[in-house]
């Protein structure tokens, strides 16, 4: 019997547009919409919201792991491994000039994923030697902040030199490239735009079950 296709995974990184003033106003936004995408099918919700202060970042993180219960959708916070074990959050996403995944390793508990942003093929090798659980790398396509992408070619080399290890592409993905970063060899996929949007999520989702 032939292997069925192989699942891409999903992580969807929230925004970023909460702020201290309008966090009342923003919250219930942010939910709704992370819990649609789980229930739709999205793997991993990383809180990117950089604006928020400590206590209101724990707040929507703790909201954010209630409102997933039930669904296979797992939590990461970006950055904060202490705000994400406080609130109950599965898992860290470390940006490429933070602490190294070892650090985090000596103080979380078992299980505890742990992301990490690369953009180079070393930085992609030494996050897989440091104890990462996955890597996203990127930008793969060109979007509106990021005009110089790294590009598919770049993408299948990381996915090649790290055979075996998961891999989620980022940067411009959407319905009309993601097949392509999969045949590239991404184990999975990661946006802002394309998987906060409804229509986008829907789209880019069932081009990946194709």
């Amino acid at each position: 019997m032939s292997p069925g296709p192989r699942q891409t995974r999903t992580c969807l990184i929230t925004t970023g547009k909460a702020t201290v003033a309008d966090y009342q106003e923003q919250k219930a936004g942010l939910l709704e919409t992370i819990r649609r995408a789980a229930n739709g099918g999205v793997d991993l919700v990383q809180i990117r919201e950089k604006a928020l202060n400590a206590r209101l970042l724990f707040d929507l993180t703790r909201s954010a792991v209630d409102a997933l219960l039930g669904t296979n959708a797992k939590v990461l916070v970006n950055d904060r491994a202490d705000i994400a074990m406080a609130a109950g959050a599965q898992g860290v996403h470390l940006p490429a000039n933070s602490i190294s995944p070892f650090a985090v390793r000596l103080f979380a508990p078992r299980g505890f994923i742990v992301g990490l942003s690369t953009h180079t093929l070393e930085e992609a090798v030494a996050a897989r030697d440091e104890g990462a659980s996955f890597i996203t790398f990127g930008p793969i396509f060109a979007s509106e902040g990021k005009p110089d992408p790294a590009g598919s070619p770049a993408l299948r080399e990381v996915c090649e030199a790290l055979a075996g290890f998961p891999v989620y592409a980022l940067g411009g993905l959407d319905a009309s490239n993601v097949a392509e970063a999969v045949k590239a060899g991404a184990s999975g996929v990661a946006a802002i735009r394309a998987l906060n949007e409804t229509r986008q999520r829907l789209d880019l989702l069932n081009n990946l079950a194709r």
